[in-house]
């Protein structure tokens, strides 16, 4: 396997020099790397593969949904309709506690718990992220 490595390296090089990398589509362009953090990580190439066929598993769908529902929240007018959305929101963590056969716990995975957080403003009260 290594030999195939080393072939390989050598003509990356070679193209190198003929200059057959420069003026690529999206050169000098900041990569974007994709939150997979809800997606087991046994499933993430599957699902990746997927996702670059148009399918979107479960998961990701519910991840969307719960942020969704968060910035809904987030703008709702009244208190009312805060409390509707809020239900909503309960729901949909409640239907992906259901699915996973074991809770989504927002305050254990930080990264998404800050996402959904920081879309939620209570009135009257400043959040720490402001």
């Amino acid at each position: 396997m290594a030999v195939f490595a080393v072939i390989a390296e050598r003509r990356i090089v070679e193209a190198m020099d003929r200059g057959e990398f420069d003026n690529l589509e999206g050169a000098g362009q900041k990569l974007v790397f994709e939150d997979d953090s809800m997606v087991p990580e046994d499933l993430r190439m599957a699902y990746k593969i997927m996702k670059n066929a148009g399918y979107l598993p479960p998961e990701i769908l519910e991840e969307k949904e719960i942020l969704s529902a968060a910035d809904l929240l987030a703008n709702a007018p009244d208190e009312h309709e805060r409390y509707q959305r809020m239900r909503k929101l309960q729901c949909v963590v409640m239907r992906v506690n259901q699915r996973r056969n074991r809770p989504l716990h927002l305050e254990k995975d930080a990264k998404y718990y800050e996402k959904v957080v920081s879309r939620v403003k209570i009135h009257g009260v400043q959040s720490a992220h402001e």
